[in-house]
C-alpha cells in the first residue's frame, strides 16, 4: 500500500464516518469508516516507514572499488 492510497482510505473513511447519514440496517456505516481510517493510517505509517528506513544505505558497506586494470604487456 503506498502512501497515496492510505490518504484514499482515510479520506473514503472520514466521508462514510462524519458525512454520511446511515440508512442501512444491516451495515453499521461509521464503523466501517472508522475501520477503513485505521487501515489507511496504518498502511501511511508502513509506507513512511518503508519509504525513509528501510530504503536507507547500509554505511558499513560503502562503495565498491572497482578493480584496477593491469597495463598491457608488450
Amino acid at each position: 500500500m503506498t502512501i497515496g492510497s492510505s490518504f484514499f482510505l482515510i479520506a473514503v473513511g472520514a466521508i462514510l464516518r462524519y458525512a454520511v447519514e446511515d440508512k442501512w440496517k444491516a451495515v453499521d456505516v461509521p464503523t466501517v469508516g472508522l475501520i477503513l481510517m485505521i487501515v489507511g493510517a496504518v498502511g501511511f505509517i508502513l509506507g513512511l516507514y518503508l519509504t525513509f528506513v528501510r530504503r536507507r544505505p547500509d554505511p558499513t558497506l560503502g562503495d565498491p572499488v572497482p578493480p584496477r586494470r593491469r597495463p598491457p604487456e608488450h
